[in-house]
């Protein structure tokens, strides 16, 4: 298999025997002449993750933990915390939550606007055959264009695929758009954490790992909202429609993990790399692993406390307007995972 790729090659699509539409919009991907559903430029994309992953493996590489495994804390509100608030008619949160991703989704077409520093010149020895010269040569703009889309209208990515999803199961409209308030960074972040390299070296690898814990943080997103529309106690009077949203939201999570895989090879790669510093040469891992300890850290603590105050003033907010609000609250409460 080879190991060296045009961004042609990257970015190019299946041969779709159909397009993938659910009424009258086309999401993007499509089906092929056995109805299976393929991703958006994944014909060799895919092919080349695995093939780079297969040879890194091959030179004694080990990857790095890019599973739900390494999050602590469980989704907020969990299953039966929500199915309690929608059975009650409270469906502001969960729009909320539908919204907000498919805001930030469409955020993730930046992607395809970056452009990484040259590593060679960094590595000692020969780097061509590895994700990370390609990040350039298309994995950035595939994995901008999955998120955001081309741009058009024509052709729905995840940010509009998210929306679909949750018109079928709330309705068009149901809510107002909300306001995403500004988070604030990681401490520390924009500090030098890696002074043996270049600052824009260290900040597009900081840049990247953060972007692959949110992927991390989404694969137990899309476990969740899966499983509430397919929950047959759930949106009882929308059941087909719940039925298609979860087929988008299983789309959107099967197109998610070329992300996480590329990434994850990515920083498996730099920590295997040994770096031309003024010191002599220095394995990458010496500065990589501390750095995405914190970062993991901070993504699998601080993050999910924040989001979960959030998410617990806006319930308590909805049921306080709610007839049965202080029951509901204590239902809610003693729903919640120990």
């Amino acid at each position: 298999m080879s190991l060296r790729y045009e961004s042609a090659e990257i970015l190019a699509d299946h041969p779709y025997a159909r397009p993938n539409l659910f009424g009258d919009r086309r999401l993007h991907g499509g089906y092929d002449a056995a109805g299976v559903y393929r991703s958006p430029r994944t014909l060799v994309r895919w092919p080349a993750i695995e093939a780079w992953k297969a040879a890194f493996l091959a030179r004694g590489g080990e990857l790095i933990d890019a599973s739900t495994r390494i999050l602590k804390t469980p989704h907020y509100p969990n299953l039966p915390q929500m199915k309690l608030l929608l059975a009650a008619g409270v469906s502001l949160p969960l729009w909320n939550t539908l919204t907000t991703t498919g805001i930030i989704e469409g955020r993730g077409k930046v992607l395809t606007s970056i452009i990484a520093p040259d590593f060679q010149s960094l590595v000692e020895g020969d780097i061509a055959g590895t994700a990370t010269a390609h990040l350039n040569k298309g994995l950035f703009v595939a994995h901008g264009l999955d998120e955001g889309g081309d741009g058009t209208e024509t052709v729905g990515a995840h940010d509009a695929m998210w929306y679909v999803a949750r018109d079928l199961v709330l309705g068009a409209g149901a809510h107002a758009i909300p306001e995403i308030p500004e988070r604030a960074g990681r401490p520390g972040a924009d500090g030098r954490e890696m002074p043996l390299i270049p600052p824009g070296h260290e900040m597009l690898i900081k840049q990247m790992m953060g972007v692959l814990l949110i992927e991390i943080r989404a694969e137990r997103g899309f476990a969740f909202n899966v499983a509430l529309m397919r929950d047959p106690e759930a949106f009882a009077d929308r059941r087909a429609d719940a039925d298609r949203a979860a087929v988008i939201i299983d789309q959107i999570r099967q197109d998610e993990a070329s992300h996480v895989a590329y990434l994850q090879l990515f920083v498996s790669e730099l920590r295997a790399f040994r770096f031309k510093t003024a010191t002599g040469l220095i394995e990458g891992k010496t500065f990589i692993d501390p750095v995405w300890a914190r970062v993991v850290a901070w993504n699998a603590d601080e993050v999910p406390k924040v989001q979960r105050q959030a998410t617990r003033a806006l319930v308590e907010s909805c049921l306080a307007a709610h007839p049965d609000g202080a029951g509901l609250l204590t239902g809610f409460d003693a729903l919640g995972d120990r």
